[in-house]
């Protein structure tokens, strides 16, 4: 009974590990009845796509196993000491980007709490009014760079409403703003708003 259970977790962990493939080969792989795809890129993005990073070990270990496949569309031995050059550094390049978007997605996502923007215009559903609201936004930003200015389609119409305040004199205030710029029938409309963490 052991060596038939033995005999079955090998028959089933062979076909596993020789169907191991990278991402790249998964899509270059023929499909009968389906197209073919071809992928052209370098030795880095190669890398940055078909690795996991895990530990450093185990990165060289998935390295050298990359340079090897992409050593037939390049010469051997440039490939894989560029590879083993470069596998050092893929921890460092993998790990500061996520640790910096991660931060950065928080300030630019924020948070939604109900607070007042300034809507300084509202057209119809037209391609003119879209572009009308473009313009309005851009010369708002134009005077206020700084502060925030979202054009949207809200059904049926494209507006353009400005700024992120929690309190309505603050909103108040941008409405004064606006209002001396030319923008008469500018108002303060209640609703979600982005705030930073």
């Amino acid at each position: 009974m052991k060596q038939f259970i033995q005999i079955l977790v090998l028959c089933i962990g062979i076909p596993m590990g020789a169907g191991a493939q990278t991402f790249t080969q998964r899509l270059q792989k023929p499909v009968a009845g389906q197209g073919s795809v071809t992928i052209h890129q370098s030795d880095s993005i190669d890398m940055l796509v078909n690795t996991t990073v895990l530990t450093p070990k185990s990165t060289t270990t998935t390295t050298k196993t990359t340079s090897t496949s992409s050593s037939s569309s390049h010469s051997s031995a440039s490939s894989v000491s560029s590879a083993s050059s470069k596998s050092t550094t893929t921890p460092l390049v993998a790990e500061t980007p996520d640790t910096t978007a991660t931060s950065t997605q928080k300030i630019l996502r924020g948070q939604k709490v109900m607070g007042y923007r300034v809507q300084a215009f509202a057209g119809g559903n037209s391609r003119k009014d879209r572009q009308q609201a473009e313009q309005v936004r851009n010369n708002i930003k134009s005077h206020y760079p700084n502060v925030p200015v979202y054009v949207h389609f809200y059904s049926p119409r494209w507006i353009c409403r400005v700024g992120n305040y929690r309190t309505y004199e603050e909103a108040h205030q941008m409405l004064v703003s606006l209002r001396a710029l030319g923008f008469e029938q500018a108002t303060i409309v209640k609703g979600k708003i982005t705030v930073a963490y």
